[in-house]
């Protein structure tokens, strides 16, 4: 063997993890065409014992190559976890199904009883779920927990495929007294569209053991959402929606927020990019505000929401006492805010015409918050400056990168009269160090910081400070006369 081929090999054994009982070769990034090619991927799977989990993301596996992989899985029945995402890149898509149906049929053979099978980034379309279509309905799919097809182009044919093995394997597993309890399902990125969704829709309706869907970017209107809203009543097990890039409209939204009155363990919500307008926004923040004690996380941002009904749903969520961020950025209202008394930031990408519009909602937020008893103004300004990059955090929160956008809503706000003034010394504090590059934004920050100055007692004097060429690097501030300090 040649010292290159040797040094190849090293390589790739040096990738190949093994622990817990799974083999991966995620990341090889080998393209197997032929059973000599897959020798070194066959040799480790036939001499792995107890393999529960195999690995095979990020290489490209032609169809000889996966019926040599698919006879070393034939023996293999403690095989729990497929791992099998981004396996065809460069592949023809005729190649992909019979390559499906040999690694299935060896599960099958196998005797496996699987918990996830995760196909995702695999173009294989319509045809690519008839592939697999039969490993779903049987035997090692009844004790399926998770199932992941993001990104797999099925269209509305490949969905209505997959929601009759979803239903025909319930039933079957149901008849043996062991039905299916699928918690996990990831379709995003698929064109399922109405029809795909519907069916899909029924498939749930039967299951009723749902905990996380995710299926963004499907091109599902009302109708589709109206059918998926209905099929969740009957999993109150959902903690996880996301619906993201789906085209609600206020028929669709009204029907969810329906569902969220009858799903108490729902923890995070994602209908952004969905056009819940502010009729469906209205009627989302009723529904929150009835009841989701759980809820973490709620994005409705780019939905075509107004003032009112941003503010509504803000309401909504002041007493979730487990909120960790709400999102309402977008057109009309451009806002994200991470609750808890946390921070209240803008996020950056949009210009800055459109970001003025959200300061009545920060101004009716933040009034609200500190005019509050309960109101905790010293987590409030440390949250602030950790998230600006001020204050290091034991948490290891990341930083924004850029402090334009809060600086400018600090700029209104701290002239406002609901603004604490004792917060006016600790802001000080920590901007003066950072002055410098506040000092290199478009907008002039002096006069700003000037007014905390000149609305603050605890300072004796605040004075510019320039280095040799003359340009402003900061202020110097004194905080009184005493020895100290002096």
């Amino acid at each position: 063997m040649a010292s290159e081929d040797i040094s190849q090999l090293a390589d790739s054994l040096a990738k190949t993890q093994v622990g817990g009982g799974e083999l991966s070769f995620k990341g090889w990034g080998k393209k197997l065409n032929t059973a000599e090619a897959a020798a070194e991927i066959i040799k480790q799977i036939e001499e792995f014992e107890g393999l529960q989990a195999l690995r095979l993301e990020g290489n490209t596996i032609g169809v000889e190559a996966a019926q040599a992989i698919a006879k070393c899985l034939a023996n293999k029945k403690d095989l729990e976890n497929c791992h099998w995402s981004d396996m065809f890149t460069g592949r023809l898509r005729s190649e992909i199904p019979p390559a499906l149906i040999s690694l299935g049929d060896a599960v099958k053979n196998a005797g496996a009883q699987l918990k996830l099978l995760d196909l995702s980034d695999n173009a294989f379309g319509p045809d690519g779920v008839s592939s697999f279509e039969t490993l779903l309905k049987s035997q090692a799919c009844y004790s399926l927990r998770e199932l992941r097809l993001n990104n797999c182009g099925m269209g509305t044919g490949g969905g209505k495929i997959l929601a009759a093995a979803l239903s025909e394997c319930h039933s079957k597993s149901r008849a043996l007294g062991r039905p299916l309890a699928l918690k996990v399902f990831i379709a995003g990125r698929n064109r399922l569209e109405n029809e795909g969704a519907i069916a899909l829709a029924d498939a749930f309706k039967s299951i009723g053991t749902l905990e996380e869907v995710h299926m963004p970017q499907n091109g599902i209107n009302h109708e589709g959402i109206t059918a998926l809203a209905k099929a969740f009543t009957d999993n109150r097990r959902l903690r996880v929606i996301n619906l993201n890039d789906n085209t609600f409209s206020e028929e669709g939204a009204i029907a969810m927020a329906e569902t969220l009155r009858t799903l108490q363990n729902i923890e995070y919500i994602n209908f952004g990019d969905c056009l819940v307008r502010s009729k469906g926004a209205q009627a989302i923040a009723e529904a929150v505000e009835s009841g989701l004690c759980k809820l973490k996380e709620l994005n409705l941002s780019f939905g075509e929401i107004k003032k009112d009904a941003a503010i509504a749903v803000a309401e909504a969520v002041k007493h979730k006492s487990l909120l960790e961020k709400i999102d309402l950025n977008g057109t009309c209202v451009c806002v994200v805010f991470v609750w808890g008394a946390r921070v209240c930031v803008l996020t950056p990408g949009t210009s800055l015409i459109v970001r003025f519009p959200s300061v009545p909602i920060v101004d009716a937020l933040l009034q609200k918050a500190f005019n509050s008893s309960d109101f905790q103004h010293d987590i409030f300004i440390t949250a602030l400056l950790v998230y600006m990059g001020l204050l290091k955090s034991e948490e290891k929160i990341k930083a924004i990168g850029n402090l334009m956008e809060p600086l400018m809503v600090l700029n209104h706000v701290v002239q406002q009269t609901y603004f604490p003034r004792n917060l006016f010394p600790i802001l000080l504090a920590f901007l003066e160090n950072c002055l410098w590059d506040i000092a290199m934004f478009k907008f002039r920050p002096n006069k700003w910081v000037q007014y905390l100055y000149n609305n603050n007692n605890a300072y004796s004097n605040l004075s510019h400070c320039w280095d040799s060429s003359k340009r402003f690097i900061g202020y110097t501030i004194k905080w009184c006369d005493c020895v100290f300090c002096g």
